[in-house]
């Protein structure tokens, strides 16, 4: 029979014992269960209960560690966890103080991902050898996504913006659960049948990479690595990393950054054109006045020339027919130049885009970029490509977007 011990602790003083005892038999260990009474203090920190279906048990997380975790827990989450096994003595509460938290089966898929990337690496999928050059002036932008997801309207916007004057082909696709790896294979596919677009953008927003496993699919990944279009995928935030990304011929960090990679900036190309056309004016004078130079040497030289003066006129009058035919060959060169320059800058003008369906508001000779800016019985004015029209709205509804 166990001898009882004759002093008396107090409650404090067995708390004590007990939480070196636990302190002393456990190391980290991994559990996993179920997010309830999740709270977020101000300080930062996280408190929590982590359950199953028999039991439960206190957990918390401080600011040091939880600032790592890529998603902000919510009740009925299944997580695993890697903690310390403690006790708090002041409740008598056993608790675990969490030095790590993911999505439960996140294990499993990160080395899911791992070995396929492995796999592919030695395969030469992510050879840089093998990837396509990025077309710096497309004809026409390609993009594949959700047609509902917020990054595509990220992506239009700023196509819009940099790059209104080149058309963009959507070829949509599911971008979340099992059936979207078949879905992005087949708009790829669609994509080079049709042959419209020189560059593709593989886009969709941020997510958890449950939400993100569609680019993490092998089939997908050959099929990236075959396409005969380039590629650049903007799958996720920057700190996000997809197969795609690494099969892609070029990887954005962001939706947005892909847009903007792909298109080229139209008011930098408008500097660009008028600097080229003011280079080539100087050129014409610099050349013009060469020759009219060339030209006063050789009338120099023909009248302190004694012998035969009848050879050296007929001399003169050839110099003169060949330096016409030569100013008129390199005028025709210039003017043909000038003219692919005054082609490309039509090309660029807002009119154009007009007449290709495209509408603007004003209002007060003041463009209208935020859907915020329009108000109720105010009067703008709309142009399009054959006329402009005064107009008022009764009532403006906001679509908000969708993540």
């Amino acid at each position: 029979m166990t001898e009882i011990s004759r002093e008396i602790l107090t409650i404090g003083q067995l708390n004590q014992v007990i939480a070196e005892l636990i302190s002393t038999s456990f190391d980290i260990v991994w559990v996993r269960g179920e997010i309830s009474n999740f709270k977020s203090y101000p300080s930062g920190h996280w408190y929590f209960k982590l359950k199953d279906a028999d039991s439960q048990i206190n957990g918390v997380m401080f600011k040091g560690r939880n600032h790592q975790v890529d998603f902000v827990p919510k009740e009925g989450d299944q997580v695993e966890v890697a903690a310390q096994v403690g006790f708090y003595t002041a409740r008598g509460d056993v608790q675990l103080t969490v030095q790590m938290m993911r999505r439960a089966g996140a294990g499993a898929l990160f080395e899911a991902f791992m070995k396929l990337k492995q796999q592919l690496e030695r395969e030469g999928l992510f050879d840089q050898s093998r990837k396509k050059d990025i077309p710096k002036h497309p004809r026409v932008i390609g993009i594949v996504t959700s047609t509902q997801a917020a990054a595509l309207k990220d992506v239009l916007s700023t196509l819009a913006r940099r790059a209104g004057h080149i058309p963009v082909v959507i070829y949509p696709s599911l971008v979340q659960g099992p059936e979207a790896p078949a879905g992005l294979m087949n708009a790829l596919q669609i994509a080079q049948a049709e042959a419209l677009v020189d560059v593709i953008l593989l886009v969709r927003g941020g997510g958890s990479i449950e939400d993100l496993w569609a680019f993490n699919d092998a089939k997908l990944a050959y099929a990236i690595a075959q396409c005969t279009i380039p590629i650049i995928s903007g799958v996720g935030h920057e700190t996000d990393f997809t197969i795609a990304d690494f099969v892609a011929d070029l990887r954005a960090p962001t939706p947005t950054a892909a847009a903007e990679i792909a298109s080229p900036d139209r008011s930098e190309l408008l500097r660009d054109l008028k600097g080229y056309g003011l280079l080539m004016q100087r050129i014409c004078l610099l050349g013009l006045e060469r020759q009219a130079q060339r030209l006063d040497q050789l009338s120099l030289r023909l009248s302190h020339a004694i012998p035969n003066p009848k050879q050296m006129q007929e001399q003169q009058q050839q110099l003169h027919l060949r330096l016409k035919r030569a100013l008129g060959e390199r005028h025709r060169s210039w003017a043909s130049q000038l003219g692919h320059f005054d082609q490309q800058l039509e090309a660029l003008s807002p009119k154009r885009t007009l007449e290709r369906g495209y509408s603007l508001i004003l209002e007060k000779d003041q463009a209208i970029r935020d859907p915020k800016q329009l108000n109720e019985n105010s009067l703008y004015t709309v142009e399009m490509a054959l006329g402009s029209a005064q107009l008022k709205f009764k009532q403006v509804s906001l679509t908000s977007k969708e993540s």
